[in-house]
């Protein structure tokens, strides 16, 4: 009995062993992975995302600007049409056939 309890200690030791082992190799891979994967993202020329954050609310205030503009724009297009229509005063009391009259003094 004494040998299988030996056997399974020298056993649970060999694996405790190569559970740490196993726990070095994977942390010296997943340094390499984060290694390669920050020089890939390096060269591929991309923007940190504080900055995207900041292009995106420019591209809102403006998209904002522009649809404010375009509202003022056809409210005065459409208060331009509306004195367009209408013929001057002048015109108006010829048609209608009113006369100034002078005064004499």
């Amino acid at each position: 009995m004494q040998t299988k309890s030996r056997l399974f200690d020298d056993l649970a030791k060999v694996a405790g062993g190569a559970v740490t082992t196993l726990a070095g190799v994977k942390a010296e891979v997943d340094g390499l992975v984060r290694q390669r994967v920050e020089r890939l993202l390096a060269g591929a020329d991309m923007v940190p995302r504080d900055e995207f954050d900041a292009v995106k609310a420019m591209a809102a205030k403006a998209r904002a600007e522009q649809e404010r503009l375009e509202g003022r724009v056809a409210a005065l297009e459409k208060r331009l049409a509306a004195t367009a229509a209408k013929p001057p005063r002048r015109a108006r009391r010829k048609a209608a056939g009113h006369r100034r009259k002078r005064r004499t003094a």
